[in-house]
């Protein structure tokens, strides 16, 4: 016979976690909600995100630039420090990104 009282309290359990969990996510909604961002906040951010990335780009480029200019070889430097400016580029935003959301 005790077989159902366990049965009972396992249950019991899960719907407190479940409701504990519903809750949670009802107060993250409502606070979300109360602490609306302005289309302004969201431009900023997008452009943030596109000069984290562009301006290493760019800045790799010129060094690619100058080195080819300056010391020919069979290898374009542009091209390379291009790929590592994006890449550059890509964590920088990840960074500003992460940051952004940890503060909020």
């Amino acid at each position: 016979m005790d077989e159902p009282d366990d049965d009972r309290n396992n249950d019991r359990a899960i719907w407190q976690t479940f409701h504990k969990q519903v809750e949670t996510k009802a107060d993250r909604k409502i606070q979300a909600r109360r602490e609306k961002k302005n289309i302004w906040f969201a431009i900023g951010m997008f452009g943030m995100v596109g000069w984290s990335v562009t301006v290493p780009a760019l800045l790799c480029i010129a060094l690619g630039v100058w080195i080819d200019t300056r010391f020919p070889s069979r290898y374009s430097w542009t091209l390379m420090l291009l790929l590592v400016g994006i890449v550059l580029g890509c964590i920088n935003a990840w960074y500003w990104i992460k940051k952004e959301s940890d503060r909020h």
